[in-house]
C-alpha cells in the first residue's frame, strides 16, 4: 500500500509541474496585458539608454512613438488571439484541459496495466531473472527438479521419458529401467521406446540379454520403422546362446541393410570378426585353441592399455582373464578400466557390476 501511495504522490507532483509550466504567466503580467507589458518594458529600456547618454532626446522619442506604433499595429492584428489565449476565461479553461490531460495519462496507464500486467506477482531478485548458463547447469539439481515433478505428477508420460538418458549417463541403470517401463505404459509402444527399453534392461543386466530383453526387442520388429538396435541386440542373444550360424546371419542383415554411413557399421563388422575367429578357435585342436584364445586376450589387453576401450571391451577382457583363471591379471584390468572410464560414470557402473558378479575383490583403483 505504501508503494501505491508514493507512486500517486510522485505522479501528482509532476503533473503540477507540468501544468505550471503550461499555464503561467511571464512575471508582472496578467492575462489581459501582454503586449502591454511587452510596450512598457521597452519604454524602459529607452529611458534607460536616454540616461545612460546613448541616444538623443529626439531620438528617444522617435523610438517611443515606434513602440506605440507596434503596440497599437499588434492590437489591431490579433484582437481575438489576445481575448481567447489570455483572458482569464481562456486561462481557465487552459488550465482545466491541460490538468485533464495530464491526469488521465496516468489513469489509462495505471487501467492498462491493471488489465495487461501482473501487479500480483512477486519481485524476484537478478540472479533469478538472469538466463542461467547451459554450460554451468547442476545436474543433479535438474535431476531433483524432474523427479519432485514426476512425483507431483506421475501421470507424465514425456517427463519419465526425458529423464531415463540421465539417469544411465549417472549409473542409475534401474531407475532407468523403471523409467522407461512408466514411459511404455503411458505413451504406448513404439519401435524405438520399446529398444531402448531392451537396451536399458541388457545393460542393468551386464550386458547379458534376458529372455525379457529378448521378448521387447523382438516386439519392436513387429513396427516400423525397424531399429538396427533391436535387430543388434537379437544377434547378441544368439551369440551368447552359443548359436553362431544365427548370429552370423543377423549381423549380416543389419550390414545389408544399414546406410553406407551408420555409425553402429564398426561395431557390428567387429562382432561379425570376432564371431569368425571364435568359430575357428572352437575347430581347431585344443593346444592350438588355448593358445589363440591367449593371443586374443592379450591383444585385446595391449589395444586397450594403448587407446583405451568401451565398458564392453574391458568387461570382455576381465571376464576373459578370470575365465582362464588369472584373477591377478583381471584385477589389474580392472583397475585400468576404472581409471580408463573415470570420465563416464554409466560405463564405469557397468564394469564394477560385472566385476562384482564375478566376485573380484576391490582392486586399488577403488579402495
Amino acid at each position: 500500500m505504501t508503494f501505491w501511495i508514493l507512486i500517486a504522490l510522485m505522479t501528482a507532483a509532476a503533473v503540477a509541474v507540468v501544468q505550471w509550466g503550461l499555464t503561467r504567466l511571464p512575471p508582472g503580467a496578467t492575462a489581459s496585458e501582454p503586449d502591454a507589458v511587452l510596450y512598457r518594458e521597452q519604454m524602459a529600456e529607452i529611458d534607460r539608454d536616454v540616461a545612460r547618454g546613448l541616444i538623443s532626446a529626439a531620438e528617444a522619442e522617435a523610438a517611443r512613438a515606434e513602440a506605440a506604433r507596434r503596440l497599437l499595429r499588434a492590437s489591431a492584428r490579433s484582437p481575438r488571439l489576445e481575448a481567447d489565449l489570455v483572458s482569464e476565461p481562456a486561462l481557465r479553461r487552459r488550465r482545466a484541459a491541460s490538468g485533464f490531460a495530464l491526469s488521465t495519462v496516468p489513469l489509462v496507464a495505471l487501467a492498462v496495466y491493471g488489465a495487461a500486467g501482473s501487479p500480483r506477482l512477486t519481485g524476484q531478485p537478478l540472479a533469478a531473472r538472469v538466463e542461467p548458463d547451459p554450460g554451468k547447469v547442476d545436474l543433479a539439481a535438474a535431476v531433483g527438479r524432474v523427479e519432485a515433478h514426476l512425483a507431483q505428477h506421475p501421470e507424465d508420460g514425456c517427463g519419465w521419458e526425458v529423464i531415463v538418458p540421465v539417469y544411465v549417463r549417472t549409473g542409475r541403470i534401474k531407475d532407468g529401467v523403471k523409467a522407461y517401463a512408466s514411459a511404455l505404459r503411458l505413451l504406448g509402444e513404439s519401435s524405438w521406446r520399446l529398444a531402448n527399453y531392451g537396451e536399458a534392461l541388457v545393460t542393468a543386466n551386464d550386458g547379458v540379454v534376458s529372455a525379457e530383453a529378448r521378448a521387447i526387442f523382438e516386439r519392436a520388429l513387429s513396427s516400423e520403422p525397424v531399429p538396427a538396435k533391436a535387430r543388434y541386440y537379437l544377434a547378441l542373444a544368439a551369440e551368447q546362446d552359443g548359436d553362431r550360424d544365427a548370429a552370423r546371419a543377423r549381423y549380416g542383415e543389419i550390414l545389408s541393410s544399414a546406410p553406407p554411413d551408420a555409425p553402429w557399421i564398426p561395431l557390428v563388422k567387429e562382432r561379425l570378426a570376432r564371431l569368425e575367429s571364435a568359430g575357428a578357435i572352437a575347430a581347431a585342436p585344443a593346444p592350438e585353441r588355448e593358445q589363440a584364445i591367449l593371443g586374443m586376450v592379450e591383444g585385446l589387453a595391449s589395444r586397450l592399455d594403448a587407446r583405451g576401450g568401451t565398458s564392453d571391451e574391458w568387461s570382455r577382457l576381465i571376464r576373459s582373464y578370470v575365465v582362464l583363471g588369472e584373477r591377478e591379471k583381471a584385477m589389474t584390468a580392472l583397475d585400468k578400466a576404472r581409471g580408463s572410464l573415470a570420465q563416464d560414470p554409466a560405463a564405469r557402473g557397468q564394469v564394477e557390476a560385472m566385476a562384482r558378479n564375478l566376485g573380484l575383490a576391490a582392486g586399488a583403483g577403488g579402495r
